[in-house]
């Protein structure tokens, strides 16, 4: 059985995690499922992101063959490098500009309520903090300098290397992965309480829903848009 799954035509147990995503987008959901990081940590294989995480790497090889293409996400793969970054700005940059501020007011509204009895909120939220203000950061250089590159690109100048501010910008996102991982296991995977107020509940279920929506952000610049930004000029 193992054999005959980690020898599929396309892909299997040694490759990339991310090229999992790549090719059926709606394999995220399965990896947000499992844990598995297909975003910052996308580099590696599944087989090693399987063992991390001690996973049956055969069942979930089998789930991930057996998930049929979603005809509702697209295959950003086949979009110009001009139409991705649009669209990365206008869905993942307007959610974290409108979802960070809410999110930052539910955490305080917790933090000053509850933080005496659930005494990892006070880490969640300086956690938190830190997060939002680098992802604030990030944004703002990816508006104003990698992707106005990117599309220079698209339209034909190759003297535009990106190279540089690319492994800048992923070397952010794997500070961002390490956040909400952190965001994850002090909230217990997001489990709520049984006593938890509603403001409580919709702080949990607002970073469950911040997180899934960060490593689908994030894949789709690690693994696609830079890498072909990157092939495009060769620097």
């Amino acid at each position: 059985m193992a054999e005959v799954l980690s020898t599929t035509a396309t892909l299997g147990l040694d490759s990339p995690v991310s090229q999992w995503v790549v090719e059926s987008p709606v394999r995220s959901r399965i990896f947000e499922k499992s844990g598995i990081d297909y975003c910052c940590g996308g580099k590696a294989t599944l087989r090693q992101a399987c063992a991390k995480h001690q996973l049956n790497p055969d069942a979930v090889v089998a789930e991930l063959l057996a998930t049929a293409s979603d005809a509702k996400e697209r295959d950003w793969s086949t979009a110009s490098l001009t139409e991705l970054a649009d669209h990365i700005e206008s869905t993942h940059h307007a959610y974290l500009k409108d979802e960070l501020p809410r999110l930052a007011r539910l955490i305080h509204q917790t933090y000053t309520v509850h933080g005496l009895h659930y005494r990892w909120l006070a880490d969640l939220k300086a956690t938190y903090e830190r997060f939002a203000a680098e992802m604030d950061a990030h944004m703002f250089k990816e508006e104003h300098i990698l992707f106005p590159r990117i599309r220079e690109i698209d339209a034909g100048n190759k003297g535009a290397a990106v190279s540089q501010p690319v492994a800048i910008m992923e070397q952010e996102h794997e500070r961002a992965g390490a956040c909400l991982e952190h965001l994850r296991r002090l909230s217990s995977g997001y489990a709520v309480p049984e006593e938890a107020c509603n403001t409580l509940r919709a702080m949990l279920d607002g970073l469950r829903e911040l997180e899934a929506n960060t490593h689908i952000h994030v894949h789709k610049e690690n693994s696609i848009l830079f890498p072909k930004a990157v092939a495009a000029t060769g620097r």
